[in-house]
C-alpha cells in the first residue's frame, strides 16, 4: 500500500478536483494539506521534515569556492580575489552576525576604479550562491558592460552584506554590487538576493542599499530579469548620486508604460 494511500489521502481518476489545485499552481506555500484524523496526512509531514533538513543544508553546508572561482573566472571578468570574513568557522559566523560585516583580510584586493563592482558572498545560502552565482553574475555582465567598466569579481565567505562596503573601498568601484545567499526558507532553500550600494563606503546601513530578491529560477525570478532591474537602479543611482530608500525601481512601470510584457525566465 501506498504512503499517500496509508495516510488517507490516496486520489483516483475519478474523484472530483481537489479545490486546491488549481491553487497550489499559483504559490509554493503549503496550502490545503488536508487531514488524517486529528493530525495531517503522513506524506505531509514528511515533505515538511524534508524541506526543514534542505533548509538547515543549505546555511550549514560551505561554499566549494574552487569550484564557483573556476565558474566565475570563465566567464571572462578576471580571475577572481577571495576574502573573509573575521569569522572564524561557520558556527562563529552564525552566532555573531557583527563579524560576518568585517573583513579578515583585504590586501589581495587590486584597487581598480571602475564603475562597477562584484562581490559573491555566500551569506545564509551558500548552496543558493553555488546554484546560481556564476549564472546570475554573467546575465548582470552581460547586461552592464557596454556601459560602464567592471572590476574583477571578489567571492567572500561567512560574509555578510555590509563587508561588501570594505570590499568596494578597497576596489575603489563607485557603484558596489552584492550576490549573496538568502536565509532560506521551507519553500526555498536556494534563493539570491542583490544588494546595490553607490558610493559604498563602511558605516553604509541597509537604508543606503536597494534589494532584488527572490533570484532562482525558473520558480523564482530569473537571472535575465534582475539583470534589467539592477541596470535600471545602477543608472537611476549615478543620476540621482545615492541608492537606498531614495531610489525606486522603475522597470516595471516603464515596461508597463511601453505595453511590454514582463515575463519571469
Amino acid at each position: 500500500m501506498s504512503l499517500e494511500k496509508r495516510a488517507g489521502t490516496a486520489r483516483t481518476d475519478t474523484d472530483p478536483p481537489d479545490f486546491w489545485d488549481e491553487l497550489r499552481l499559483s504559490t509554493q506555500s503549503r496550502i490545503g494539506l488536508g487531514r488524517a484524523g486529528d493530525s495531517l496526512p503522513t506524506d505531509r509531514v514528511l515533505e515538511f521534515r524534508a524541506a526543514h533538513a534542505a533548509a538547515r543544508d543549505a546555511v550549514h553546508l560551505p561554499l566549494d569556492a574552487d569550484e564557483l572561482a573556476r565558474q566565475v573566472e570563465a566567464l571572462g571578468l578576471g580571475s577572481p580575489v577571495r576574502v573573509t570574513s573575521r569569522a572564524g568557522s561557520r558556527a562563529e559566523y552564525l552566532r555573531r552576525p557583527d563579524l560576518g560585516r568585517l573583513p579578515a583580510d583585504l590586501a589581495g584586493v587590486p584597487h581598480s576604479g571602475a564603475d562597477l563592482g562584484f562581490v559573491l558572498g555566500d551569506g545564509l545560502s551558500p548552496r543558493a550562491l553555488m546554484d546560481h552565482g556564476a549564472g546570475l553574475l554573467g546575465a548582470l555582465a552581460e547586461e552592464l558592460s557596454d556601459r560602464y567598466s567592471l572590476a574583477p569579481p571578489v567571492i567572500a565567505t561567512e560574509a555578510r552584506v555590509a563587508l561588501g562596503d570594505h570590499i568596494a573601498e578597497a576596489m575603489g568601484v563607485r557603484t558596489l554590487i552584492v550576490l549573496i545567499g538568502e536565509r532560506p526558507g521551507l519553500s526555498v532553500a536556494d534563493s539570491l538576493g542583490i544588494y546595490l550600494t553607490h558610493l559604498p563606503r563602511a558605516g553604509r546601513t541597509d537604508a543606503d542599499r536597494n534589494c532584488v530578491s527572490n533570484i532562482h529560477p525558473p520558480e523564482g525570478l530569473g537571472y535575465a530579469q534582475a539583470a534589467k532591474v539592477v541596470a535600471g537602479l545602477v543608472s537611476g543611482a549615478r543620476k540621482l548620486g545615492r541608492s537606498g530608500v531614495d531610489l525606486k525601481d522603475t522597470s516595471r512601470s516603464d515596461a508597463l508604460s511601453s505595453g511590454e510584457v514582463l515575463t519571469l525566465d
